[in-house]
């Protein structure tokens, strides 16, 4: 398929085929999300001392926090647009709906269902190995972003999760499209997870007062994007029609409560650090 960028002055042939393997196609959406999950393996790897938090049992909770994050991903998106996993007038055997259910490779993951699956799973398992959960979090949500930040280019290759019309200068067209230029939102949320990887990850060196903060600020950040980007797509489920979409009503409330939270933990922080500050800088230190 070709995909141009007019306004840019590029122009794309992108096949959403990454290889094929025994007359089985391996698609590249697939493989994205494989290597952002890898990419977020090797920086817990690298980073989980500095988070307090020990390897062995840490890798229990990837397993099983990973195998949650597809099934949460599924079962959400299959709530949300059941009559398009299900189309109305066909009939199912019971074998034929489990195994339509599970065709996650037909396309059909919802990123919302995955982060409250992984999170919640996680929760279990770090109880389960004495973990400090919250810790794992705060690792767990650089993770995301990065596995979010390459994830997001597999909608890039399958020409989806695109936006309205747009005369903006990064205008995608495609036939997908309709030959009309919309907003690439797969790269604007791409952006937005990149340039907060680098954010919680320099907070997480030089700012790091308690544990959650982190996984609060993953939450404000991501939130914050998905709100502004979500209105910009259109095959999202609105939850009041041309007004609030599903996912923006979530994205909202993860914005006001990590804000609420965050606020009410790090300012007693921040005032004691003051007080010390300026006892340590003695009277005549204004």
């Amino acid at each position: 398929m070709q995909v141009s960028f007019p306004k840019l002055g590029f122009d794309l042939d992108i096949n959403n085929v990454a290889f094929t393997i025994f007359g089985k196609e391996i698609y590249w959406y697939g493989v994205l999300i494989a290597m952002g999950f890898l990419l977020a393996l090797v920086y817990a790897f690298f980073n989980h001392k500095r988070f307090k938090v020990e390897l062995d049992p840490l890798i229990d909770v990837v397993i099983v926090g990973l195998i949650c994050a597809v099934l949460g991903a599924r079962i959400y998106y299959v709530i949300f647009y059941f009559n398009g996993v299900f189309p109305p007038g066909e009939n199912f055997t019971f074998l034929g709906a489990i195994v339509k259910f599970f065709a996650i490779w037909e396309g059909g993951l919802a990123i919302y269902g995955g982060v409250i699956a992984a999170f919640g799973s996680a929760w279990f398992m770090c109880k389960k190995r004495k973990l400090n959960a919250f810790a794992v979090f705060d690792l767990a949500a650089i993770g995301f972003l990065i596995g979010q930040g390459i994830g997001r280019w597999g909608n890039f290759t399958n020409q989806e999760a695109f936006g309205s019309a747009t005369n903006s200068v990064f205008g995608m067209v495609s036939a997908n499209t309709d030959g009309v230029a919309v907003h690439p939102c797969f790269l604007y949320e791409s952006l937005w997870c990149l340039a907060g990887l680098l954010m919680l990850h320099l907070i997480s060196h030089y700012y790091y007062r308690f544990k959650g903060q982190i996984f609060l600020l993953y939450l404000f950040w991501y939130g914050l994007g998905r709100f502004w980007i979500e209105a910009l797509r259109s095959d999202s489920l609105w939850l009041i029609p041309n007004v609030i979409k599903i996912s923006q009503l979530i994205a909202a409330v993860c914005v006001i409560a990590a804000a609420v939270i965050l606020v009410k933990q790090l300012l007693p922080i921040i005032k004691e650090e003051k007080g010390i500050r300026l006892n340590k800088g003695g009277p005549d230190d204004a």
